[in-house]
């Protein structure tokens, strides 16, 4: 059996996993670094993204209301300030070069058909951009280049963000390869199998060629992956991870003009906005999808598919209907079962996690490499910034079970309309709410204790097998439950 030896070893060769060995190799010259993961990246969340650099684009109405959602988009917006010095950080390795934006600046719109919850998502952002002082301006539909919508899904309002864009996912993912190899780090192109050690000290990892390589540290960062390696050494400590089914569909325009910002939708509850990211040369890069399970999917749905396309030529541009499909980007995004990142050390000595970041792991990288190098550079306690995400954790619930299952409930109904329920005019939408309502008590049944979840994984608790409730059932009885934490709501004084 081949061996080797590392100070690091890092599990997964994504975004997170290559940031992080980066920043390493950067802090700490002469360290041995080494990432290990397939060089063909299999279901990669990181090559299929659309590299959207959004911070403020990805506000909701319930960002502010729970410190650990707070802290998310402070690492967001900390993260958006770094990625201009990050950039020049990166180096092709024939040019010389680090990757640009793609796509400067973008513009969030709001349809003359949007939902309520899209609705409140971009009053948000608004407010959000007002109070932080980050440059932006109100537009108006004409002043959008390349925009074409449908008379009726003609935004009726928009925003334009100047700091914001979007990258070549691909091409960061290359410039921090070559960056790394040039400053010491070593690539193995094989999947991390295993986990050597025992929960009192980590030793180490097997690949799957066999090679077993021995490390001072270990980083888990294998995106949705690095369930199955925590398991070996800390079982039923860490949320569930899910996949989230992401897909994509990168075209070549046909009629001009196109766009030259990335233009999106705002977020709803359980997926990001339909968003355009235009890549260059007439190359455009499509994408809202999600649905989040349990499994890996094995491949993107026809139903999905369809809409995806429907949806961007209805409310972007109907000269898109004339692009030509050139490839499909599909991935899986780590989602926890709280939706929250898994970052920091476990209590197993030596062993870090950087997983779980669901749809910011791209964006937040400069900022989680740069805490996570630091935290196994310097052992010590967690920064504030990562305190409410450390891996070991009872589930973060930011509102209550009823609240949970009523929004659950209204998202079906927005879902159902979106997608062209029609009624006629003597029926309204109590059927499908009470269906949806229906569907979470049953979900929420397969618990041992009740969770406040959000749709998505509410929705994937309802489909999920029996063998994977019962090990949430364990993580849940393994785990005591978080004494809350207040939200806004709380902290208002109440009259005497």
């Amino acid at each position: 059996m081949p061996k080797s030896n590392a100070d690091v070893a890092v599990a997964g060769n994504g975004v997170l996993g290559l940031s992080i060995a980066l920043e390493l190799v950067r802090r700490s010259p002469g360290l041995r670094v080494v990432v290990a993961g397939p060089a063909s990246r299999p279901g990669a969340a990181t090559v299929a993204a659309g590299a959207m650099l959004n911070c403020f684009a990805e506000v909701t109405d319930s960002t502010d209301r729970h410190p650990a959602s707070r802290a998310k988009f402070a690492l967001a917006r900390a993260a958006l300030d770094a990625w201009p010095h990050w950039l020049e950080g990166l180096h092709d390795e024939e040019t010389g070069l680090g990757p640009t934006l793609v796509a400067p600046g973008t513009f969030v719109v709001l349809g003359a058909r949007s939902t309520p919850t899209a609705t409140r998502s971009f009053d948000a952002v608004h407010a959000a951009l007002k109070e932080h002082a980050e440059p932006h301006h109100e537009v108006a539909a004409d002043d959008i280049p390349g925009l074409r919508a449908v008379p009726n899904e003609r935004p009726v309002r928009a925003l334009y963000l100047e700091r914001e864009g979007a990258v070549d996912a691909r091409a960061v993912l290359q410039a921090l390869e070559n960056t790394g190899r040039l400053l010491g780090v070593t690539f193995l192109d094989s999947q991390v199998s295993q986990l050597l050690g025992t929960r009192d000290a980590v030793n180490g990892m097997l690949l799957a060629d066999g090679t077993e390589l021995s490390a001072g540290a270990v980083v888990v960062a294998a995106g949705a992956v690095s369930q199955s390696l925590l398991d070996q050494l800390v079982p039923d400590v860490t949320p569930p991870l899910l996949h989230g089914t992401g897909f994509a569909v990168q075209t070549m325009r046909h009629i001009a003009p196109g766009f030259d910002s990335v233009i999106r939708t705002p977020t709803r509850s359980g997926a990001c906005g339909m968003h355009l990211v235009p890549l260059g040369g007439g190359v455009e890069y499509i994408g809202a999808t999600n649905i989040v399970l349990f499994d890996p999917s094995p491949g993107p749905r026809i139903g999905v598919t369809q809409s995806l396309l429907r949806f961007a030529t209805d409310q972007f541009d109907t000269r898109l209907g004339m692009s030509a499909i050139q490839r499909w980007h599909y991935g899986s995004r780590p989602v926890s079962l709280d939706r929250f990142p898994l970052l920091g050390p476990t209590s197993t000595p030596g062993l870090f996690v950087a997983t779980g970041t669901y749809r910011d792991g791209f964006h937040s990288s400069p900022m989680i490499a740069g805490h996570l190098a630091n935290l196994i550079l310097n052992p010590g306690s967690t920064p504030e910034l990562l305190a409410p995400f450390t891996p070991q954790r009872p589930p973060i619930e930011t509102m209550t079970v009823e609240a949970s299952i009523d929004l659950f409930v209204s998202d079906a109904v927005e879902t159902a309309t979106e997608y062209g329920l029609r009624l006629p005019y003597f029926l309204d939408t109590d059927p499908v709410a009470a269906q949806a309502r229906n569907e979470a008590n049953q979900a929420l049944e397969r618990l041992d204790r009740p969770l406040a979840l959000t749709p998505e994984i509410l929705a994937a608790i309802r489909d999920a097998s029996p063998e994977h409730i019962q090990r949430l059932n364990t993580y849940l009885n393994t785990t005591p439950p978080r004494r809350p934490a207040p939200t806004r709501a709380d902290l208002v004084l109440q009259p005497e």
